[in-house]
């Protein structure tokens, strides 16, 4: 993955010096991202340099949202955990709600609606 753009630590760690992102390492949170990714490619499609860009923001945008407003360690998978399980689990039926409804009947022939030919 490409990281020039995602600068860690924008978000400034809480006063207290023994604030858990102080030893969270850095490439934790690069496999994070990546697995937002890996999820969010499942669900949106990618057609273009472009797109990629697009969703690799989003995964950072994400996980950087989750980690200045995560209390603890364990907060912050927690959080991450339920995100991507909910997404997991409702992205099929908004996916399919984007779909054209009977797309296989549409094949038919609309002026012969039982397929028959004369």
């Amino acid at each position: 993955m490409d990281t020039n753009n995602w600068r860690p630590g924008q978000a400034e760690p809480a006063m207290d010096t023994a604030d858990w992102r102080t030893q969270w390492p850095l490439d934790y949170r690069l496999r994070i991202v990546n697995k937002i990714i890996d999820t969010l490619k499942r669900h949106l499609p990618v057609y273009g340099q472009e797109d990629w860009n697009e969703l690799r923001k989003i995964a950072v945008r994400f996980e950087e949202k989750i980690y200045t407003g995560a209390a603890s360690q364990s907060d912050y998978l927690r959080k991450i955990s339920l995100k991507m399980l909910t997404m997991e689990t409702k992205a099929p039926t908004a996916l399919a709600s984007n779909l054209p409804s009977n797309s296989a009947s549409n094949s038919r022939n609309p002026q012969d609606p039982e397929g028959k030919k004369e």
